[in-house]
């Protein structure tokens, strides 16, 4: 019976955090959405523009699993605390009961965890997706290696949310790895998720490009923008803009390198630079890029007028020593540190496969605390 009790009093603990969340997903609103959206779907026209069909299913479907899920979590509590109290008049000690409850306890919770985190993401940015730019930095090619590591881990990622990723543009390294890439990332709050992976990411490894298997650290900037939809407000001199076309260079297609269909725009006042090799034509790439840049300088004048430099962009920072803001130690020992909210973890070959998702959480859980850490948490 203390056993049951113990749960009792863990699960009454939880109840502030569902109503709290419950209250703050205005669960009615959103029925009423669904509502207006499933009505709109039996429109005869409404897959004429099958882009924005497509986004408005997506939503349609989105919001229809909160509610769902929030619901749930409301019936499956309901449905513990009865358990829980019809095994105490019973006054019978069920190991397996227990056992069975504790499970269904803990999935309750983390479920619970899962829609408080993403409750977090209501930013203005934060549902859109997201176009990330990887730089090698110091450390010659093993820094273009560690690029290609790092690029695989945020596809890997994508890939276990379901998400889509498309490379925008693709610089081979001189002997490994990649000099630089910018991809995109299309899903639910994709920009949310990954605003905490603006920064320096440094490594610490035994090079397998060192003959004397010399321990070295190599480092690499990610730059990260919303990708926002529509027209942006901001004007553009074409007087400051510099449009280079060149090969294009990685996977692509069959029309890659056959002609000069790639474009890079740098805006001259702001050094701010973009590129396109993706789309099938230089005209395709030329607006791909110039939508970048303006979403980009839009960024940077909200930052200016918002003062949320640190919200939306990250600081701005070397690519160099001390500059990082998580740092991968694989040798001597293995161990992921991220500087900013003090979360840590040891499984290394983990978080390079993609599991992200605790640095993450961190990082939401920091900010929604005014930035302060959230204290020195390691995970297994």
């Amino acid at each position: 019976m203390v056993v049951l009790d113990q749960m009792k009093v863990e699960l009454s603990n939880l109840r502030g955090t569902l109503d709290e969340i419950t209250a703050s997903l205005d669960l009615d609103s959103k029925k009423k959405m669904i509502e207006e959206l499933s009505r709109e779907m039996e429109e005869p026209n409404f897959w004429d523009d099958a882009e924005k069909a497509n986004k408005k299913t997506r939503n349609l479907k989105n919001m229809q699993d909160l509610v769902e899920e929030v619901e749930g979590l409301h019936k499956q509590y309901d449905d513990m605390m009865d358990l829980i109290d019809l095994q105490n008049e019973e006054g019978v000690d069920d190991d397996d009961m227990a056992a069975e409850i504790r499970e269904e306890l803990d999935q309750f919770e983390d479920t619970l965890e899962k829609i408080r985190i993403s409750n977090l993401l209501n930013g203005p940015y934060d549902k859109y997706d997201v176009i990330l730019r990887l730089n090698a930095g110091a450390g010659g090619t093993e820094a273009c290696d560690w690029a290609s590591m790092l690029y695989r881990m945020y596809t890997r990622w994508a890939e276990r949310k379901g998400f889509t990723t498309e490379v925008l543009d693709y610089l081979d390294g001189d002997e490994a790895g990649i000099k630089s890439v910018t991809f995109q990332i299309s899903g639910t709050n994709a920009y949310g998720l990954l605003k905490s992976e603006h920064g320096v990411h440094r490594l610490v490894r035994i090079s397998p490009f060192n003959a004397q298997a010399k321990r070295q650290t190599s480092f690499v900037s990610c730059d990260i923008m919303p990708d926002i939809e529509e027209d942006v407000d901001i004007d553009i001199n074409p007087d400051d803009l510099r449009i280079d076309t060149y090969r294009s260079s990685g996977a692509g297609g069959q029309h890659i390198n056959k002609t000069s269909s790639a474009v890079r725009i740098t805006h001259i006042p702001t050094g701010v630079v973009v590129a396109c090799q993706n789309e099938r034509s230089q005209f395709q790439n030329k607006d791909k890029a110039m939508q970048m840049l303006k979403a980009k300088l839009f960024i940077m004048k909200q930052e200016e007028q918002a003062a949320k430099l640190a919200g939306i962009r990250g600081e701005v920072m070397d690519n160099a020593w001390g500059s990082q803001i998580r740092s991968y130690v694989l040798q001597p020992y293995t161990m992921v540190n991220d500087t900013r909210t003090g979360f840590k973890a040891s499984n290394a070959d983990g978080v390079l496969d993609g599991d992200l998702d605790p640095f993450i959480n961190a990082y939401l859980k920091w900010l929604a605390t005014g930035g302060k850490p959230v204290g020195d948490t390691d995970a297994e």
